[in-house]
């Protein structure tokens, strides 16, 4: 594709080199390869990425004064930029249909240019949008609704009951719409007993679901994962929860029953939410930090870390104070030592 037009498509300022520059590709700042975009935040960065075709840089940089034939383009949020044009750039995958050794119910729905992988099985009235793929070994339960350019990749599992938008990606070994857990005790005998979980599970548009990743249907209602958020690997979401549009989770984040989570809310590492919680929009949880059980937390940008989670300047303020009564032990102990 030509650099004009991927300035046609994503903006930015041509400032050195020529517009009818052909690229394939994106690649890393000290990859020399005439034909890859690169991205660079400094003068200096420019100068590393000698003998690469495209340099895309912040607005404002200054520019070495021997650029050596290379094509820079300036953009307001670079970054951005060479992420939309790596995704412009990507080869499609070639549509391969329905593989001789898929199981795919009579009564099933494919629209067009769909492609089901190896031993995949898409069972009775589910409906799976035009473009989309199911991987070798996906699993797509009856009645389930999946839409246009979806990626189900290898052995993700999808329980009937679950409604999936456009654009959406799961990734190997998640498990979407399983029965939450959610158990009556008989006080009497200390026995478990099932509560009903016959909800269903709302995926909307430009959602991707990492790997081994599981997410359980309602109880009674919906579970719903909100527009373009963006969940890591070997993340759990309960049943009942509801989380908002343009949501960032990273891996091994436990979000229990009945809890929400707002909308561009950002979930770091190991992040534990109690059930019946809320997270307010725009708030942000550092790694490992634990929202108790019914807790609200709504102050929008508001950094929480620690557990239970409170602001962080508090937390390290509670740190600084733990050091200075750890030292202080120490140093008495160590008078009382001399001492004797």
């Amino acid at each position: 594709m030509r650099v004009g037009e991927l300035m046609e498509r994503l903006g930015g300022r041509l400032v050195a080199g020529s517009a009818e520059a052909v690229v394939s590709g994106v690649g890393e700042l000290e990859q020399a390869d005439a034909s890859l975009i690169v991205f660079a935040e400094s003068a200096s960065g420019v100068s590393a990425a000698a003998g690469s075709g495209v340099v895309v840089i912040p607005e404002g940089v200054a520019l070495p004064e021997a650029m050596g034939g290379m094509v820079v383009v300036s953009a307001g949020q670079p970054r951005l930029w060479f992420a939309q044009a790596a995704r412009l750039l990507r080869v499609p995958l070639a549509v391969g249909g329905v593989h001789q050794s898929a199981v795919v119910a009579e009564d099933a729905e494919l629209g067009a240019d769909v492609t089901v992988g190896a031993c995949a099985v898409v069972e009775s009235g589910a409906r799976v949008g035009a473009g989309s793929r199911i991987e070798a070994g996906a699993v797509v339960g009856a009645g389930v609704k999946i839409g246009r350019d979806c990626r189900i990749y290898p052995r993700a599992v999808v329980y009937a009951g679950t409604e999936i938008g456009d654009r959406v990606v799961v990734h190997a070994g998640a498990v979407l719409g399983a029965d939450g857990f959610g158990y009556v005790r008989d006080q009497a005998t200390g026995r478990y007993t099932q509560f009903p979980q016959q909800g269903r599970l709302v995926i909307e548009d430009d959602v991707e679901i990492g790997a081994n990743t599981t997410i359980d249907r309602g109880a009674l209602a919906e579970t719903r994962i909100g527009r373009g958020t963006k969940i890591d690997n070997l993340v759990h979401v309960g049943h009942n929860c509801r989380i908002g549009e343009d949501v960032v989770m990273a891996s091994l984040c436990g979000v229990s029953g009945s809890s929400t989570v707002g909308n561009g809310a950002v979930l770091a590492g190991q992040v534990g939410i109690g059930d019946h919680a809320h997270v307010g929009d725009g708030v942000i949880l550092g790694g490992q930090a634990g929202v108790l059980p019914g807790k609200t937390e709504t102050r929008r940008g508001t950094v929480l870390w620690g557990t239970p989670a409170k602001p962080l300047r508090e937390y390290l303020r509670e740190l600084a104070t733990l050091s200075r009564l750890s030292k202080m032990n120490k140093m008495s102990r160590r008078g009382k030592q001399g001492d004797g």
